[in-house]
């Protein structure tokens, strides 16, 4: 609404003016005020050098800086002086149009049209984007066709033409099929400044964005202030105050977020200082995040390279970068990794299928591995920046296609970060309605709708005149979908309640092989994992002075997306302490280890060995289902069958015993299958240290 207050006084002025005849800046004009002609002359002429570098940077697709802003902030100068000259409402308008809040150049735009049509072969271009932002794709179409009936010169400039004019076009067929999804602005988190870049955990409980809202440094030379990164917490569903990140991230130079690891451990920024842009790397450490460290010099080169991205396995990392030697703006490369322990990268190789003749890029690359999300300018973009989606099929990927309107509109859209399952996203937009500049929006997708398929002819008798055709339910169709089940939560303290700093670890039980090990933060404990479907996991805590801890995930093909939130709660290595083995398997009835058991195994073998001292009870149980005499005598072999292991392994014999309990210490009801299953289980205990 801020936006629409602002527009109304110059709306007004319009009105009260709409017959004024175009004043030209001439003497002859203003001999009562020759000061004031002079000073307004002058203004004219220095907002004009910027205004000329600015259009020069657009014809060659590369950024504009500050100059549109600067040469308004002179051009406003002479505006006071005599607001009726067409040139000058025109020049005013093509700044605003080409800053973040174009909106407020229609009325300038407007404004030159009635007072003199023919005062730049660029007013029906500009005229033809006002209509184009304002939905009024038609009128904009023949704004675009008498500029380039008009504008005959063999430059670079037809591009953008031929691309406005396409843009007309496929604004009217998505705002034809208008996507199922809600696109809603997060007015929590904006201001009247720029908000861009939002970044997101796969829980959607984190979130990170940039904003140029004042803070302590020193305003730029156009009054503005550098992008700092701001953080907020999600709780209970609604986003809280955003804070300026905590740490040594912020600087007074431009910091922008581009991509939160998916865990919120790490993330890459880009940095732009003194009109060089390059790639940077921080990590969180406890509650503050780490000083940013440039990324190889592979990534970073002499161009400008920014908006990068972390691949879901971590392998990979893409990125715009800049070509002084083309006129394509930004382009996407992708660099991979050679040296973890280095961190060193291979040369950047274009993403060829994805780039246009325009800028490209941000790029965001979802947990699924085979899809990314890109903002382009090209393609077939409904107007400026639109967000697009690409499939790696074969290991290359597809052309893009825009994810349509209302995520997209005739306004910059730009940025994506998504939740795990795809459900909510969080972009960026100028368009109108917002707090002002850029804001965050949120993106909820509907889903398909679900419709019965008609497929018979059978007539119901309930109705002669209008006969209904009867609805078929259709067969099931098998769809291939890797699914992901995100499990988050904390280690903490069993007694205390306080974070533990544990190392997590996590092995295919089929074949034992460990596919990921990370720290959980020593502040709060926090974690995410993302565990993608078709396996059986064993997940293992482990802490200094604690005993480990075991969780048991199978995730079958198939299995729909899923979020496990849990605590983890770490018990010291004193005598009584008891810990559940939940990653060692029997057959059912049988006391006979299965090798998926290995990993659990090893890692109490490690624990014997490392406290020497350390002496322990193996327990077996059962649930009640069955003779009670059968159930001891299982629970004791299977018992056995784990302190037989570990004599195998070196553990002395008289520091272990095996007791079955049976069915006569249940830690959950055995009145339902999740409790008998709980009720089944092996655990050791401390009996000495």
């Amino acid at each position: 609404m801020i936006k629409y207050k602002l527009l109304f006084p110059v709306l007004l002025l319009l009105a009260g003016t709409i017959h004024a005849q175009n004043v030209e800046f001439k003497s002859g004009n203003f001999k009562d005020d020759k000061d004031g002609f002079k000073n307004a002359t002058e203004a004219i002429k220095a907002g004009d050098a910027y205004f000329e570098l600015a259009n020069q940077a657009i014809f060659e697709t590369r950024e504009p800086g500050f100059n549109f802003h600067l040469a308004l902030k002179e051009y406003e100068k002479a505006q006071t002086f005599n607001p009726d000259n067409a040139l000058l409402n025109f020049k005013i308008g093509a700044c605003y149009i080409n800053s973040t809040s174009p909106y407020k150049g229609f009325a300038f735009i407007q404004k030159a049209d009635e007072l003199d049509p023919a005062c730049d072969p660029f007013l029906p271009y500009y005229k033809g984007v006002m209509l184009h932002l304002q939905g009024k794709y038609q009128e904009a179409v023949k704004s675009f066709q008498t500029f380039e009936n008009n504008y005959k010169k063999s430059d670079n400039f037809s591009k953008f033409v031929s691309q406005r004019k396409g843009q007309c076009k496929h604004g009217e067929q998505y705002e034809r099929n208008e996507l199922r999804a809600w696109v809603d602005n997060v007015s929590v988190l904006n201001t009247e400044y720029d908000e861009i870049a939002p970044s997101i955990t796969t829980d959607g409980a984190e979130i990170v964005f940039s904003s140029n809202r004042p803070n302590k440094n020193t305003p730029n030379e156009i009054g503005g202030y550098d992008m700092d990164i701001y953080s907020s917490t999600s709780v209970e569903g609604e986003w809280q105050k955003a804070l300026p990140l905590k740490g040594s991230v912020n600087t007074a130079a431009d910091e922008v977020s581009n991509n939160l690891y998916y865990d919120g451990t790490k993330m890459l920024i880009h940095r732009d200082n003194g009109g060089q842009s390059d790639i940077y790397e921080t990590f969180l450490r406890g509650l503050d995040w780490s000083e940013p460290k440039a990324m190889h010099y592979n990534i970073n080169s002499k161009a400008n390279e920014r908006f990068a991205s972390y691949d879901y396995d971590n392998y990979r990392v893409y990125y715009a970068r800049d070509n002084a030697n083309r006129s394509n703006g930004f382009d996407i490369m992708v660099s991979g990794v050679e040296s973890f322990k280095e961190k060193t990268f291979g040369m950047g190789v274009m993403v060829s299928p994805v780039n246009t003749r325009f800028h490209d890029g941000p790029v965001f690359l979802h947990l699924d591995g085979e899809t990314m999300y890109m903002a382009s300018e090209g393609h077939e973009s409904m107007g400026g920046y639109d967000i697009f989606v690409s499939k790696k099929v074969n290991g290359q990927w597809t052309k893009p296609v825009n994810m349509g309107y209302p995520i997209n509109t005739p306004y910059d859209d730009f940025f994506f970060a998504s939740t795990a399952n795809g459900k909510f996203a969080y972009i960026a937009s100028n368009r109108d309605g917002g707090a002002g500049g850029f804001d965050i929006y949120k993106v909820t997708f509907w889903g398909p709708e679900k419709q019965p398929a008609v497929v018979t002819e059978d007539y119901l008798l309930a109705s002669i005149i209008m006969p209904m055709k009867d609805a078929e339910v259709e067969a099931t169709v098998e769809v291939k979908k890797k699914s992901l089940t995100v499990f988050k939560g904390k280690t903490l303290d069993d007694m205390t309640g306080k974070a533990v700093e544990a190392v997590i670890e996590i092995t295919d039980n089929a074949t034992g092989k460990v596919i990921q090990n990370f720290t959980t933060n020593s502040a709060t404990g926090k974690f995410i994992i993302s565990l993608n479907s078709g396996k059986n996991y064993g997940i293992a805590v482990k802490a200094d002075g604690y005993l480990f801890h075991s969780e048991n995930f199978d995730i079958p093909n198939g299995s729909a997306d899923n979020l496990v939130d849990k605590e983890i709660r770490l018990k010291n290595i004193k005598i009584g302490s008891k810990i559940a083995l939940r990653n060692i398997f029997f057959d059912t009835g049988k006391s006979t280890l299965r090798s998926e058991s290995n990993a659990e195994l090893e890692r109490l073998v490690k624990l014997m060995k490392d406290v020497p001292r350390l002496k322990i009870e193996i327990s077996g149980h059962t649930d009640n289902t069955g003779s009670a005499s059968l159930n001891d005598k299982l629970s004791q072999e299977r018992a056995e069958a784990v302190v037989n292991y570990l004599k195998s392994k070196g553990v002395a014999a008289d520091r272990m015993t095996a007791m079955g309990y049976g069915s006569s210490r249940p830690i959950a009801s055995n009145g339902n299958a999740e409790g008998r299953q709980e009720n089944r289980r092996t655990e050791f205990e401390i009996k000495a240290n």
